[in-house]
């Protein structure tokens, strides 16, 4: 029987050991991407279970003592990302440029802002975005397929002291599905502190490729525009905020066709240059990024190119080009660092407002636990950036 503990005991080490190497290094696939996921920005729960393998009785083999000792590596892997993002705060707030460091974000006397950029109480306990109310409108019909934004508001902002400034989310999903239901804790935060959020849904590649998606969020812009008055926001203090593949639709829009109502763009984790992008792919196994852009532009650079050209945020970045937001996971797998990198040196080529908030431990999607270190710094810098750019 206890040769039988001691296998069990060296086996879960193990595997304990193994996930939390995926804190340090690149996942090899899909799967294993949404495991580096959860072990980055969930690793501080997750870090006490390798410790079950010093339960009495781990000295009593070489397998115990093995086990054992791989759980308690695991266990200080996994602690690692908190780690790094606490020491990554230290210095960081200092380093928030000038247009947006002092601002003062909007809160309530029931939802107030944060803080500080990483609280531990947070960490635990998670945040509070009470009293928000949340309905669905239809902006646009395309044949059979209804798009609808979802809107988010303090209950009774109506009655308030006038109208409020607006952030328009796009969500992510490789321009070919998810819905803009997702990640809504950050829509609901926002709401909270008295911004109208409306999180915007778009017609999917390759049914619909290029332009089809950024289109639609012209439409649902001049829709909020055309109704502001009855969602009780202000048509002339816009931001939009991006993930992923909804961050590249927020780029180009913000950026093609300046609109002096859209304010300031954030993006997270987006590809900001589609060519480049084509030219450096991901791991296929992780993720076919090749395929991904030859759906949603309707080929290869080669056979589209005028596609690729227009779909890059990066090509529109000009003197008139409003603050830019960027949040990148410095080990991200889907989406390389690189593109938001480019672009920030590009905005700075053009002496434009940004910041790039890299977080060293951080993959793709890493704001998906709103309350983990991703989400906690991200949020802190997006209530800061939001606050500037619509005052």
């Amino acid at each position: 029987m206890g040769i039988h503990f001691a296998r069990i005991r060296l086996v879960f080490g193990a595997f304990c050991a193994g996930l939390s190497l995926l804190t340090v290094v690149e996942a090899p696939t899909s799967m294993l991407w949404l495991a580096a996921l959860g072990v980055t920005e969930w690793g501080y729960w997750l870090s006490p279970l390798p410790l079950l393998t010093w339960l009495p009785g781990w000295r009593s083999s070489r397998n115990g003592r093995i086990g054992a000792w791989l759980g308690l590596v695991a266990a200080f892997l996994l602690m690692t990302p908190l780690v790094r993002a606490a020491v990554f705060v230290q210095a960081w707030p200092d380093g928030l440029p000038a247009f947006f460091k002092d601002a003062a974000p909007r809160a309530t006397s029931n939802s107030l802002q944060r803080t500080a950029p990483l609280v531990l109480a947070d960490l635990l306990l998670g945040v509070s975005s009470s009293d928000i109310t949340m309905r669905s409108v239809v902006y646009a019909t395309k044949g059979d397929q209804r798009l609808a934004i979802d809107l988010y508001q303090q209950k009774g902002q109506l009655a308030g002291a006038g109208p409020a400034p607006g952030v328009i989310v796009i969500h992510g999903g490789s321009w070919q599905h998810e819905d803009h239901a997702e990640l809504a804790a950050l829509n609901r935060y926002l709401a909270a502190r008295g911004y109208v959020v409306a999180s915007v849904g778009y017609r999917f590649a390759p049914e619909w490729p290029f332009p089809a998606a950024r289109d639609d969020v012209r439409e649902a812009i001049a829709f909020l525009k055309a109704h502001a008055g009855e969602y009780g926001l202000d048509p002339h203090r816009l931001v939009l905020l991006g993930r992923s593949a909804g961050g590249q639709l927020a780029l180009l829009v913000a950026y093609a066709e300046p609109d002096p109502a859209i304010r300031g763009v954030i993006s997270f984790y987006a590809p900001a240059d589609m060519k480049y992008g084509y030219e450096h792919p991901s791991n296929p196994w992780v993720l076919d990024s090749c395929a991904v852009l030859e759906a949603y532009l309707g080929g290869n650079p080669s056979q589209v190119s005028a596609a690729y050209e227009a779909a890059s945020p990066i090509r529109f970045v000009s003197v008139d080009t409003v603050p830019t937001l960027l949040v990148h996971g410095g080990r991200d797998e889907l989406v390389f660092p690189a593109q938001s990198d480019r672009l920030a040196v590009r905005l700075a080529q053009a002496q434009r407002p940004h910041y790039f908030l890299r977080l060293p431990w951080a993959t793709h999607g890493c704001d998906v636990h709103f309350n983990g270190p991703c989400g906690q710094i991200s949020t802190y810098a997006i209530e800061r950036f939001l606050s500037a750019v619509t005052r």
